[in-house]
């Protein structure tokens, strides 16, 4: 039986790899090298590109950090970098600027503009206080109730992520 990684794909490329010009859209988000910076450093032994398409095989696949093919550069390596760029928040500024990209060439505006609130009731058993439950007539529960509302990053300031309110 062969396995996923011994599979020679189209081109010698996979389909989780990275293209010219997404590479050309993410890699001046990625942080300075750390042999470039005035502290000074290692220079960095796997091309950056590898290390992303290893990242982006990992997401694709659902694959273990370990079990990545051995023609990328070592799990270690690709996991450390993976790691220390979500910490610094690269991640989440890539994952926004491809973001934008998709909705402008679907003629979209770059941000969501839209606002969904949606609403839970839960059964309250009779030991709860009236005062801190209700009655609704929709559902015919006589319990608590919770509204979740997203609102795109576009609309507030902080981080993009559901909230309970």
């Amino acid at each position: 039986m062969r396995r996923t990684s011994d599979i020679a794909w189209t081109n010698g490329r996979r389909p989780s790899d990275t293209f010219d010009d997404e590479w050309a859209l993410i890699e001046p988000l990625l942080p300075t090298p750390a042999c470039e910076t005035k502290t000074g450093g290692r220079p960095e032994k796997h091309p950056r590109r590898e290390i992303v398409d290893a990242i982006r095989y990992v997401v694709d696949t659902g694959c273990e950090w370990r079990a990545l093919p051995k023609d990328f550069p070592p799990w270690r390596t690709c996991y450390g970098f993976m790691a220390r760029w979500a910490a610094a928040g690269v991640v989440g500024q890539i994952r926004d600027q491809l973001r934008k990209r998709i909705r402008r060439d679907m003629g979209r505006a770059p941000g969501a503009v839209a606002t969904v609130i949606d609403s839970q009731s839960v059964k309250a058993a009779e030991t709860v206080g009236k005062d801190s439950r209700g009655y609704d007539g929709a559902k015919k529960i006589n319990g608590r109730s919770g509204t979740w509302s997203w609102i795109p990053r576009a609309c507030r300031c902080s981080s993009w992520s559901p909230r309970l309110t």
